[in-house]
Order: structure tokens, then C-alpha cells, then sequence
């Protein structure tokens, strides 16, 4: 008997299940534009190494009725993120570890994954398991990412005055300058009250 032959971006979740199959593989950053739109800007992803994954269908059976389906999950690169320190490029690892549940429909899984702690989705045909992996990648986003130690000496530029607390450049003008480019709050009501009269 040969062996089926699955698609990651469109599996048959049931028979991959079912089959308790594993698939693995390896996925450039680039390849991923929801996860690159929240990297480090002006970055080029295409040299990065890529990132690696694997994921497993198994079988819980239960005393009472079929078994439960199950797919675990596994991701993990090393990502260059925007340090909120100093707005540089900072390299973290991400390692994702996941398990969802799925079942026959919509309905019965919308019903589950309310009262349950587990993820549960409704099996598909055509399951997309990268974007999956994906959308794991980005809830594993670290919430504030920053060096140990940034590569700028950020303390002295904002001393300095040239950068800002929250890691904006800052640009000094002159008292002129600045009052010639802010515009006059009351122009408006001035055009009104000329406009009245």
C-alpha cells in the first residue's frame, strides 16, 4: 500500500489525523508577510535562516465513542524584531508548541472551545496548516523586544537631547522656525467671524 502523500497549505486534516502522519519541513521568513509586516523594518528577510516546523496528527480514543483528533504542533526560528529600546534590529528566538483539537463542524467546535481550554476547530479538506504555523509564530511575538545591552548607547543620546524617551529622533528648531510652522488655532474663527459680518 503506498503512503498518502499530504500538502501542507492543503491538507485533509481528517485523513492526515486519522493516518497519524507527520509532516516537516522548513519556511523562509519571507514567506510568511504577516509575520515579516511585524519584524524589524528595512531588514532584508531573504538571507535568514528559515524557520523549522514539524506537526503530528494523533488519536485520543475515549471510553464512550470515536477518538478525539488531535494536532500537535511545533515551530522555531530566530527572528529579528524592532528593538523598542533603541528602534535596531534585536535577533530573538521564537519557539511555538501547540495543540489544537479538531471536530466535525463549525458549530460543535465553536460549542467546545467555549467551555474548554484547548483550541478547537473544525476539520477541513483543504486545512492550511502554514498559515497555522504562521499565526502561531505571531501570537508568540515577544511584547516588548530589546536587547540586553543596545548596540547605540541610547542613554546618552537622549541626555543628549537628539532621541526622545520613547527612542524618537529628536530635531531642534528655533523659536522662529517652529512658530512659523505651527498654524494659528484661531485662524478658523477668524475666517468665521469675517465671514459673518
Amino acid at each position: 500500500m503506498n503512503a498518502r502523500t499530504f500538502l501542507p497549505h492543503k491538507l485533509d486534516l481528517g485523513a492526515f489525523i486519522n493516518e497519524e502522519s507527520r509532516l516537516e519541513g522548513q519556511l523562509p521568513v519571507v514567506a510568511l508577510s504577516r509575520l515579516a509586516s511585524g519584524l524589524a523594518q528595512d531588514l532584508d528577510l531573504t538571507p535568514l535562516e528559515p524557520l523549522t516546523w514539524w506537526a503530528e496528527g494523533r488519536l485520543e480514543p475515549q471510553r464512550a465513542g470515536g477518538p478525539h483528533l488531535w494536532l500537535d504542533l511545533h515551530a522555531e526560528g530566530n527572528l529579528p524584531w524592532e528593538c523598542q529600546r533603541c528602534l535596531q534590529p534585536v535577533f530573538i528566538p521564537v519557539t511555538v508548541d501547540h495543540t489544537v483539537r479538531f471536530v466535525a463542524d463549525e458549530a460543535t467546535a465553536a460549542e467546545l472551545d467555549a467551555d474548554s481550554e484547548d483550541d478547537v476547530l473544525a476539520l477541513s479538506r483543504q486545512f492550511d496548516l502554514l498559515a497555522l504555523i504562521e499565526d502561531e509564530l505571531i501570537m508568540a511575538q515577544p511584547i516588548v523586544p530589546r536587547h540586553d545591552e543596545c548596540p547605540t548607547d541610547v542613554q546618552s543620546l537622549m541626555q543628549s537631547g537628539l532621541v526622545a524617551p520613547d527612542g524618537t529622533s529628536v530635531v531642534e528648531t528655533s523659536d522662529e522656525e517652529s512658530a512659523s510652522d505651527k498654524p494659528n488655532p484661531f485662524a478658523v474663527l477668524a475666517s468665521l467671524k469675517k465671514g459673518s459680518s
